[in-house]
């Protein structure tokens, strides 16, 4: 049974006021010359309900948004979206049947999404993800959105006669086959989560694997072959160190204190003689800070005797000049009488007298000359002190020597043989702890090695349990898929012969693929693409699902098709009126159960009364408050191709 889908109204807020589209029949056709702005109105359909759109010109800068009212399921809803980057990746939605307005939904994969509302509202689950089928794939696969299910409810005209369903991209197929399965109930939602499942656990099995392999490796380097070869290395490791260690013990037990009366003396001397060499380096130390003493104040006193020696000299020399003018105003001093005992410049009392040798600076003269002599008397001992503290140091220093290795010699004479089988029972202690180290750091390698193998073999045990809960639950859908397939067929057959596709005697459905073949070949291999054969075999193979869906009641395939320009690159018109003569005998034969829109340049006469049509022209085109430029202003949009039509971008 397909699932109502509806679009009611597109309303189209511009810069100039409200445009307004009421689809009420079960085939609208929007009609006009190229460059009127049809393939902009699907494409804002597309924006509408969250899609990545090829906009143009004039709906990024003239439409601020875009407001659908649409029938999915049992909902009724009313879905805007604003054209400004920052707003659109939100969409205001309304529940109509309540008459409530809902919280805003994100057009990503952020909740409350837009893309798990309408996969809801279609009745289908929106967690699934199409897992990569390819054995031993570690791909869990992609999230299914309603930009999935999109992509088999809109032909867009850059792909009418190219590719279908995008299956010209490599990377998309897995996700387009799960969504024609799940359309068409040929899986459920329980075996695509269980083939998830499954490549996550070929990933997991695939790290315990390599994991496991290396760890192997390195005990295959250990040189032990199984577990049980660590082990017993280990417990012979074990058993040297504790030999080496009982073997230690009597030989420390065995060594006792080995002294005589002669090493006893001499040791006795060697203290003695270490007090004495400690003395004499102590008496040395003192010594040399006195004599750095005793230069540093001798130094002082030879400079303060050098400078009174110094004034002494300078206050003779100027002692006996006289003045003759005032050295400041230089007035003459000799027309005055100035008293003998007053300066003759300033007629104060004048402190210098004359004075004998012995008297004034003299005497502090001779004194500081004393204080050198005494101090030169004072170095001259220490020096000779220091002399023989140094001469003793040294002898101390060779006794010290001596007697050190006279006590040397007498113990290693008594110790050394024990001192080396000491050593040698050492060496094999410290081997034995770290073959030990090394043997334990095995075992655990060995037990990680048996914790991987058995993580392993119970991945391997799940991955088996759901594959052969996946093959049971196919099988119980491989008949249903044989109907199907066989239904799709001969639907396909029926309508490739109806419509009068050039060339082609057979027609079917790939059973892996799900894709047309023509002749036996597959549809992009008999004919290239920009080709009218391959826009006729879109239009009948869109159909035939359509058609197969309403005729099965266990389908989820939605009852709505939008195609943009069926009639491009057909030259018969023949082959323009039978295909447009499908899509209204398919739309007559089931009322008030399917949707069909349909963009195109020209249409066949004789079926203008069978449907809705909405035509548009240059003065009054999809978006009419914005005056159109005119024919020679239309340029394709970006993803047209030369030799078709193009795609309009001017309104």
């Amino acid at each position: 049974m397909t699932v109502r889908f509806r679009i009611d109204t597109v309303a189209l807020a511009t810069t100039e006021g409200e445009v307004h589209y009421a689809f009420p029949s079960d085939l609208t056709v929007l009609a006009g010359k190229t460059g009127v702005g049809k393939t902009t109105l699907l494409e804002l359909i597309k924006f509408g309900f969250g899609g990545n759109a090829a906009l143009a010109d004039v709906a990024r800068n003239h439409v601020h948004e875009v407001t659908l009212e649409v029938a999915i399921g049992d909902s009724r809803l009313q879905i805007s979206r604003s054209l400004g980057t920052a707003k659109s990746k939100k969409v205001r939605v309304t529940d109509l049947t309540a008459r409530e307005r809902l919280p805003d939904h994100h057009i990503d994969a952020t909740q409350p999404s837009l893309s798990t509302l309408l996969m809801t509202a279609l009745g289908l689950p929106d967690d699934l993800k199409a897992a990569v089928t390819t054995k031993g794939s570690t791909n869990a696969g992609n999230r299914i959105t309603f930009a999935d299910i999109f992509s088999y409810l809109y032909v867009p005209q850059s792909a009418i006669n190219r590719e279908i369903a995008r299956s010209g991209e490599g990377y998309y197929q897995p996700k387009r086959k799960a969504v024609f399965e799940l359309l068409f109930g040929l899986t459920n939602p329980d075996i695509m989560k269980l083939r998830s499942e499954v490549n996550t656990l070929n990933g997991e099995i695939a790290e315990a694997e390599k994991e496991h392999q290396t760890v192997l490796t390195f005990l295959e380097d250990s040189n032990t072959t199984a577990r049980l070869d660590a082990q017993n290395a280990l417990d012979a490791a074990a058993a040297a160190q504790a030999a080496a260690e009982a073997e230690q013990m009597a030989l420390r037990n065995a060594i006792d204190p080995i002294t005589d009366r002669e090493t006893q003396v001499l040791r006795d001397m060697l203290n003695d003689a270490e007090y004495g060499l400690a003395e004499a380096r102590a008496l040395v130390t003192h010594l040399t800070r006195q004599v750095g003493e005793y230069t540093a104040e001798r130094r002082r006193v030879q400079t303060d005797l050098t400078r009174l020696q110094r004034m002494h000299d300078a206050g003779e020399r100027l002692a006996d000049i006289e003045f003759v003018v005032c050295p400041r105003c230089m007035q003459s001093l000799s027309n005055r009488s100035v008293p003998d005992t007053s300066c003759r410049v300033c007629l104060q009392p004048d402190p210098v007298q004359p004075s004998t040798p012995e008297q004034g600076g003299r005497y502090e003269i001779l004194q500081l000359t004393d204080q050198l002599t005494e101090m030169h008397d004072h170095l001259e001992a220490i020096a000779t002190q220091l002399e023989a503290a140094r001469q003793a140091e040294v002898d101390r220093t060779q006794l010290v020597d001596a007697l050190t290795a006279k006590i040397d010699a007498r113990v290693a004479e008594r110790l050394t043989p024990r001192l080396q089988a000491f050593s040698d029972a050492a060496d094999r202690l410290a081997a034995a702890r770290t073959q030990q180290e090394h043997l334990e750091q095995v075992l655990r390698q060995w037990d990680r090695a048996d914790d991987l193998g058995l993580v392993v073999q119970r991945l391997q045990g799940e991955k088996d349990r759901i594959l052969a809960e996946i093959q049971e639950a196919q099988e119980a859908l491989d008949a249903r898929k044989r109907d199907i397939l066989d239904a799709l067929n001969d639907e396909f057959q029926r309508a490739a012969s109806e419509l009068g596709i050039p060339g082609v005697q057979q027609a079917t459905i790939n059973r892996d693929s799900y894709l047309p073949m023509l002749n036996g070949q597959k549809y992009s291999t008999f004919s290239g693409p920009g080709g009218g054969i391959i826009t006729a075999t879109q239009v009948a193979y869109w159909t035939s699902l359509l058609n197969v869906a309403l005729r099965d009641r266990q389908t989820r395939y939605p009852a709505f098709l939008l195609i943009d320009t069926p009639r491009l690159a057909l030259q018969a018109e023949s082959l323009a009126a039978a295909l447009y003569r499908r899509i209204v005998g398919q739309a007559d034969a089931n009322p008030g159960r399917i949707q069909l829109i349909i963009a195109d340049n020209e249409l066949p006469a004789a079926y203008r009364s069978h449907y809705q049509e909405v035509h548009f022209t240059y003065e009054d085109p999809t978006i009419p408050t914005i005056p159109h430029p005119g024919p020679k202003a239309v340029q394709k949009l970006a993803g047209s191709t030369a030799g078709t039509e193009g795609r309009e971008t001017a309104i």
